[in-house]
């Protein structure tokens, strides 16, 4: 019993340490999109916030280390949903289709747009942020969908092949429409249609080159 009472202000403190936290990656993440990376000082951010620079430091030692938790912010909780739509005891096929659908939807929404134009246009003056991005954007999705494949390439869902390219493949194929025409303003936003359509197009891509064909004498696979 004592030793749950002196947990309890411990468990309240940092119950507020992790709102307040929460709060401060919410302002950076709107300053960030905002005035991009560059202007987007410690100092600014503070004072956007409210509070004075070295509370912020004792959350965030660098804005490098503030960037990587707004990114880390945005893309976890896909990265979760990623669970739930990559059945490994489905059909492969319809789960990789419910994925690309969910990824195009999601990379074409207009916070992840103004994030990759962001990222675009200022990682050559500071590499980090496109190093920030990659591993917590497009690298830890392809390693999501890469496990998947490869139990289903090892169940003989998919043709045994390198999992890692078949992922990045997929990956990139999703981005090939609706979101390369948004990124370099072709488009002001994409329908339901056009992103139906980018998924169709890429299972119709993958599957040719993924895909396995059942014999028609033991309900096996032909590869």
């Amino acid at each position: 019993m004592k030793m749950t009472q002196e947990k309890v202000p411990l468990s309240r403190r940092e119950a507020r340490r992790q709102d307040r936290r929460e709060a401060i990656i919410d302002v950076a993440m709107r300053f960030f999109l905002e005035h991009g990376y560059a202007a987007a000082s410690m100092s600014a951010i503070a004072a956007e916030i409210g509070g004075s620079k070295a509370t912020l430091w004792s959350y965030f030692p660098s804005k490098e280390e503030l960037f990587e938790a707004v990114l880390e912010k945005k893309t976890s909780e896909f990265r979760q949903k990623l669970l739930l739509l990559l059945d490994p005891c489905g059909d492969a096929e319809q789960s990789l289709r419910n994925f690309c659908q969910r990824f195009i939807e999601r990379v074409t929404a207009p916070d992840a747009i103004a994030l990759h134009r962001l990222i675009m246009a200022e990682c050559g003056r500071f590499p980090e942020i496109g190093r920030i991005f990659y591993e917590r954007a497009p690298k830890a999705t392809e390693r999501v969908l890469a496990d998947f494949m490869r139990s289903m390439m090892d169940r003989g869902r998919l043709r045994s092949d390198d999992a890692e390219s078949a992922a990045h493949l997929i990956v990139m194929l999703n981005m090939a429409g609706c979101h390369q025409q948004l990124m370099l303003g072709l488009m002001e936003e994409a329908s339901p249609e056009m992103v139906a359509a980018d998924a169709d197009r890429t299972m119709a891509t993958f599957m040719r080159l993924y895909g396995v064909t059942r014999s028609g004498d033991g309900g096996g696979f032909s590869r």
